[in-house]
């Protein structure tokens, strides 16, 4: 071990940011519940006493093996039309949105919750969504972040499960160069589909992604983002076969799982590329041509003589075999080890690169 140690300058020292990202594919067949018994029961999906969301995993969610995958809820502003002591669990559904809301949107100078924005053009008012479907993607999936530009979600609207009356592809391919940033939550991206009307947000951080509710209406593309009153379908009846043609027969004629369970089977795929964010901080180690010559290790010495020196006018030699980052009083903080000794003698300098993660 070296008896003196060097002071890192100013140049010696650079901090790095490297963003590694994954592909995340998800078929609708593990949504629509994959793994059934003979009853029809769906083991993947995980249903809660209070009924608030529902949980996916990607495997039965009581084994050992089962991953988490996102969670799903609805909910609606108490400013919507749709709010109202007749609504299946109106107050839930005004509690989940308002929760979300205030966790991604904040509050106004005022004090109060902040809408969903259609734009997210804030001070200018604008188109409010105020009936809303929640995808929450679990930590395990979406890491640091959701990659920008990458994120798409088909969903099969109007009609019944069995026949619908088309998909329906929102993504965030804009949001590559074009995202917000007034959220407390990070930042985030307009969901828009391919005639690029916005429907929905997605917030890139916080790996949650809010569709307009008005995506399950038996409308033409070109009228989604206006909330229509269609006649009723029956959700939630037997044999309805999750029918959806309605946004406000989902909204308010169902409990959330159930709305939940009609979502699930209209999502056809989801799929996004997620970030793990790689922070280092590189330390060039330089070694000029009289450091480190000698070592304090004992066996460097054999009756105070220097082992690899034959004779007195031989250079003395020593071998890096590891490198120390220590504090600035000398206290150890991180070891590096190189793959082979580096042989060190007067004649020789090197410049050794320590990176470190975090």
């Amino acid at each position: 071990m070296a008896t003196t140690f060097k002071t890192f300058l100013t140049n010696d020292v650079v901090s790095t940011r490297t963003m590694l990202h994954e592909a995340i594919p998800m078929t609708g067949t593990i949504a629509s519940g994959t793994y059934t018994n003979k009853a029809g029961a769906e083991h993947n999906i995980k249903n809660y006493s209070h009924g608030m969301f529902q949980s996916v995993y990607d495997y039965p969610y009581l084994s050992s093996s089962a991953n988490h995958i996102y969670d799903i809820a609805v909910g609606y502003s108490a400013l919507s039309a749709l709010s109202g002591a007749s609504s299946i669990q109106n107050s839930k559904k005004i509690n989940i949105y308002n929760q979300m809301a205030q966790v991604l949107m904040g509050h106004s100078a005022s004090g109060e919750i902040l809408r969903f924005d259609q734009d997210g053009d804030l001070l200018s008012g604008g188109t409010k969504l105020n009936e809303c479907v929640f995808f929450n993607f679990s930590r395990l999936l979406s890491k640091d972040e959701i990659k920008k530009g990458s994120f798409s979600a088909t969903f099969l609207t109007g009609g019944t499960q069995a026949a619908p009356f088309g998909a329906l592809t929102v993504t965030d391919a804009a949001a590559t160069n074009d995202f917000r940033i007034n959220s407390p939550a990070g930042e985030y991206g307009i969901l828009q589909d391919g005639s690029s009307n916005k429907l929905g947000l997605l917030f890139y951080q916080a790996g949650i992604a809010v569709v307009t509710a008005s995506v399950f209406t038996s409308l033409s593309t070109l009228n989604l983002i206006a909330r229509q009153r269609l006649v009723s379908y029956g959700i939630g009846a037997p044999g309805a076969s999750y029918d959806t043609s309605s946004m406000e027969s989902l909204m308010t004629g169902s409990h959330i799982t159930a709305s939940c369970d009609a979502i699930r089977n209209r999502l056809q795929s989801v799929s996004f590329n997620n970030t793990t964010e790689l922070n280092s901080t590189i330390y060039f180690c330089r070694v000029n041509h009289n450091d480190y010559n000698y070592t304090a290790n004992p066996t460097y010495l054999s009756g105070s003589k220097i082992r690899v020196k034959n004779a007195t006018t031989d250079s003395p030699v020593s071998y890096i075999t590891t490198i120390g980052l220590y504090s600035a009083d000398n206290e150890l903080l991180a070891v590096a080890k190189l793959s082979e000794p580096l042989k060190k003698d007067p004649t020789t300098e090197f410049t050794l690169r320590v990176r470190l993660d975090y």
